[in-house]
């Protein structure tokens, strides 16, 4: 049980973006992917998530082999994420991008939704009141029926967040979530990772800031110009030559 990256490569007119890179996250873990910039940490949750197609490799959740499937169909397996730029419903309200993650868990035909029908009620009641726990949970009720484009930046991460775990993930990847956070706000975030994890979710954590991948990472993967140079505890990769050499070009 694990969303496994093996031998994954995707080259660009000549240029490898991603040079034979495996990986593991295992469920309830917390695993970081660091990189200075350029490195092709993007470019890899693009190609783990089906946005991009991989040339050599395979990526499988759970044993099942999602390799050549599209986005829709990663996710169906089981795979979220989310951005290194927020990518919400900018006109909409954050209650409706949350509700937008539960919509696949209705279960009312579509005349039993024109007619509203009792049963189409219930289930539009039933999803409105997850998504405001899932807003509960990442501090965010407040804002429920504010416009999402008028929110600030951090305050849109954690909506994008919201929405990405709506799904139910088996596996979440987290492309620099808290980028445009203060310490405070960063800090409330490790706990709700943590919290995540402790539900059985599996995390891949693709960030700069040292001091939040450091204290919720036990394994990190370096990657740099396309390869893993380096993977272990915190405490190990911060010796590692390598990682110095990438990190202060040495």
């Amino acid at each position: 049980m694990s969303l496994t990256v093996s031998g994954v490569s995707r080259s660009f007119g000549g240029v490898e973006a991603a040079q034979d890179v495996s990986l593991q996250v295992d469920p309830g873990r917390i695993v970081g992917l660091i990189g200075p910039n350029g490195a092709g940490k993007t470019t890899l949750v693009n190609l783990i998530t089906g946005v991009l197609r991989i040339d050599r490799g395979t990526v499988s959740v759970d044993g099942e082999d999602v390799t050549a499937k599209t986005i829709v169909g990663v996710a169906r397996a089981g795979v979220s994420r989310t951005f290194q730029n927020v990518r919400l419903l900018t006109d909409s309200t954050v209650l409706e991008n949350v509700t937008l993650g539960l919509a696949q868990q209705e279960h009312s035909s579509f005349l039993d939704c024109m007619l509203g029908l009792p049963a189409a009620q219930r289930d539009r009641r039933a999803v409105r009141d997850k998504a405001m726990q899932i807003l509960a949970d990442v501090g965010m009720v407040e804002y429920a029926h504010r416009i999402a484009s008028g929110l600030a930046y951090g305050h849109q991460r954690r909506v994008e967040i919201a929405r990405a775990i709506a799904v139910k993930p088996k596996y979440i990847l987290l492309d620099e979530p808290v980028a445009g956070m203060n310490d405070v706000e960063a800090g409330e975030m490790i706990q709700l990772f943590k919290s995540f994890a402790e539900r059985g979710i599996g995390i891949l954590l693709i960030e700069h800031n040292m001091r939040f991948v450091n204290a919720l990472c036990e394994q990190i993967y370096v990657l740099n110009t396309g390869r893993i140079i380096a993977d272990g505890t915190p405490a190990e990769i911060s010796q590692s030559p390598d990682v110095i050499a990438a990190y202060l070009g040495t």
